[in-house]
């Protein structure tokens, strides 16, 4: 029986695990590896390290102390989490039954991909899902922004800001009727192209050209210094859709201090429904929800 067992071996997790760790709680980390999406990072010609502010730094530092203390982690994704009595029951992919007095959830979500040739390889060399987090660095560049979710006219309302030129693909125009989506109508420098068939994305060291399909059949290259996929992100709680409440996106619903509904069980990260998909901010829902399961734990230590 653990006193605490934290799903999810990204920022919020390793956050979590390591303050767990301070307060000398019987704490286990399952996890399928450790660092979530620090493990990633954009690769632009232009761009020299120093320039990026990384939560990378961060997370290595509890990553390490936590590879350390191999009795703390279990490196195996999870596929339920079951409430039976006052205790929680977290069962493996591969069978193992593990039982805790508590859990925090840190499982972060997943991004909905085009699907197409080239995506893969050049996923982080020039292509990537989060303009919230490389904005910044495309000052004066030409973008491409992919979706037609709230997601997508966000990152290109962001970006048209601050870039020479933005290029929105888009499957329909039904968020385009929303204040943003008019100000990017009528901005002299967005393009939007919709009806257009997602083909290819092709490239040398660096993803450079997306290639369309257009309602006639013709295939046209758009050229770009960036390319950001902006479609849904899928929350990873699939593990507990049937304990746990989550909102309309199906998030997990959580206070300021990192509660969901259920007693005892905590939540944390890009998983929850607290603000922005950032990992310093990850790092600091981590730090709370770990302080807030030893408050919980106090009473029975």
């Amino acid at each position: 029986m653990y006193d605490l067992i934290i799903i999810g071996g990204g920022p919020a997790g390793l956050t979590a695990a390591i303050y767990a760790i301070r307060k000398r709680l019987n704490v286990l980390l399952v996890s399928k590896d450790l660092g979530g999406k620090t493990n990633y990072r954009l690769a632009l010609p232009w761009v020299e390290d120093y320039q990026v502010i990384k939560g990378l730094e961060v997370v290595n530092k509890f990553r390490n102390e936590l590879e350390y203390l191999d009795f703390a982690r279990h490196i195996e994704p999870v596929e339920k989490v079951e409430k039976k009595g006052e205790h929680f029951i977290v069962t493996t992919k591969n069978g193992a039954t593990l039982e805790s007095r508590a859990v925090i959830l840190c499982t972060g979500t997943r991004q909905q991909r085009m699907n197409v040739p080239g995506e893969k390889e050049f996923t982080m060399k020039g292509l990537c899902y989060s303009a919230l987090s490389y904005a910044p660095l495309f000052i004066d560049k030409s973008v491409i922004v992919i979706g037609d979710e709230e997601l997508a006219l966000r990152s290109a309302g962001e970006l048209s800001t601050i870039a020479r030129e933005v290029t929105m693909v888009c499957a329909n125009d039904k968020m385009l009727g929303s204040a943003l989506g008019k100000k990017l109508q009528l901005a002299g420098n967005v393009k939007i192209m919709k009806d257009c068939e997602i083909m290819e994305v092709q490239g040398d060291e660096y993803a450079r050209t997306l290639i369309l399909k257009d309602k006639s059949g013709k295939l046209n290259e758009y050229f770009a210094d960036g390319m950001f996929v902006e479609k849904a992100l899928t929350p990873n709680t699939d593990m507990v859709k049937a304990l746990v409440e989550l909102d309309q996106q199906g998030r997990i619903v959580i206070d300021s201090g990192c509660k969901t509904n259920i007693p005892g069980l905590f939540a944390a990260g890009d998983v929850t429904n607290s603000y922005a998909e950032q990992v310093l901010i990850a790092v600091g829902e981590g730090a709370k929800a770990a302080l807030s399961a030893y408050e919980y734990l106090l009473p029975s230590l």
